[in-house]
């Protein structure tokens, strides 16, 4: 796992928390940073470990799915923890994510999106030139 720079000023009244490019391997030490700097924005349990399982399905979904690497960003604003991970798959829309829990519809894909929709405040999925953006937040307060 590499440290890279923010590649740009953080967003009006955005404080950056983090900014990592992973692979698999990687994973189990994204998830220990990220449950960090969550706890030191003030992220309270259980949401905390809710926010890192959310992490977890996202950037699994780049490895298994998008060419195995990806870039995490997190960052923290006044009201929420945000995390935006970016990959250089073939990309995708907010259609790939099932209505109901996969398997109940048919549905054998989108087993992590569908999680982090349902235990985010909010998520966004931004289909790139090259790739996608998901990105999921959760209220501090």
């Amino acid at each position: 796992m590499t440290v890279e720079s923010a590649g740009g000023p953080p967003g009006i009244g955005e404080e950056l928390l983090l900014r990592r490019r992973f692979g698999g391997a990687d994973i189990p030490r994204l998830r220990v940073l990220v449950e960090g700097c969550a706890a030191l924005s003030g992220l309270p349990e259980p949401r905390r470990g809710d926010f890192v399982v959310a992490v977890d399905a996202v950037a699994g979904n780049v490895v298994q799915h998008a060419g195995g690497y990806g870039v995490l960003v997190l960052a923290r604003t006044p009201e929420e923890l945000e995390c935006r991970v970016t990959d250089r798959g073939p990309g995708f829309t907010e259609d790939v994510i099932p209505d109901l829990a996969p398997g109940l519809n048919g549905a054998c894909r989108g087993r992590g999106l569908w999680l982090t929709r349902l235990i985010t405040d909010r998520l966004t999925i931004a289909r790139g030139p090259v790739g996608s953006t998901v990105a999921f937040a959760m209220k501090l307060r």
